[in-house]
């Protein structure tokens, strides 16, 4: 028996080099499952995404999402990608095996934590508040810089990183410090601004959009405390559920989130094509 991808709809394509197409996956003219790949990525048509790859439940455990996903990387290859990309929930052990079966390295991960009805206290010494407008000014600049750099390191081209840290910035704070249910607070310790936390309503909570503890004031725990801080921003406006992204590679700042309580909900691969 024959496990095969069969197209199930048209092949979408755009101006930039941006396409997408649905699949079947199908043993012999049986189906018996499907997915999407798509070259669409914020990174560009060389990188590609298998998305949404499920097998019905009576023919799993069967290698058909292996030979699936493996043909998935022709198609890709065959579109001129020489990166693929895949996004795995974390309660789905197959899906994580498959994965790892398959050589894809898991670059960062969506985290999530639910959050108790009261604040937590913040450590002793420490208070927030809100960004003034100067530190708002300087905050602005240097995180567009590092969110373009942090996608220069993931393979997107320089141009294309400063223009999407523009847009992103642009579409969460169109009114800067002042867009409605967004919070940029600074933590301050006897007195000193030692890190500051961005926090805005997203999905069904709130999302932790940057954190940082500036670098004179780093190996304090300070993190734990902007993350508190979080935490209480979150509280107060009625949200029960606190969300964030963490790179695979920032074992400090991972370790920090899971000693507060905060589980993973997707990871994320990528491998090269060959």
């Amino acid at each position: 028996m024959t496990t095969t991808l069969r197209p199930s709809g048209p092949l979408q394509q755009s101006g930039s080099g941006a396409r997408s197409r649905p699949y079947e996956v199908r043993v012999n003219s049986r189906r018996v499952g499907a997915l999407l790949i798509a070259a669409d990525t914020p990174f560009g048509p060389t990188v590609g995404e298998i998305r949404d790859l499920a097998i019905d439940a009576p023919d799993r455990r069967r290698g058909r999402a292996t030979v699936a996903a493996l043909a998935a990387e022709e198609v890709l290859r065959g579109w001129g990608c020489r990166r693929v990309r895949v996004s795995v929930p974390a309660g789905s052990p197959g899906g994580l095996r498959l994965a790892a079966a398959l050589g894809y390295t898991e670059q960062g991960r969506n985290m999530a934590k639910e959050l108790p009805a009261e604040p937590p206290a913040l450590p002793e010494g420490t208070a927030g508040r809100p960004m003034t407008g100067a530190e708002y000014e300087a905050w602005d600049a240097r995180a567009r810089a590092d969110y373009a750099a942090s996608w220069v390191a993931r393979g997107m081209p320089q141009e294309a990183a400063q223009a999407k840290a523009r847009a992103d910035h642009d579409a969460r704070l169109p009114q800067g410090p002042a867009t409605p249910g967004v919070s940029l607070a600074v933590l301050e310790a006897a007195g000193t601004p030692v890190g500051h936390v961005w926090v805005a309503p997203a999905g069904e909570g709130s999302y932790v959009f940057d954190v940082a503890v500036a670098e004179e004031h780093r190996g304090h725990g300070y993190g734990r405390g902007l993350m508190l801080l979080a935490e209480r921003t979150a509280i107060a406006a009625g949200h029960r559920l606190l969300a964030l992204h963490v790179f695979t590679g920032n074992t400090p700042a991972l370790r920090l989130y899971e000693s507060l309580g905060f589980r993973p909900t997707d990871l994320h691969y990528a491998k090269e094509l060959i």
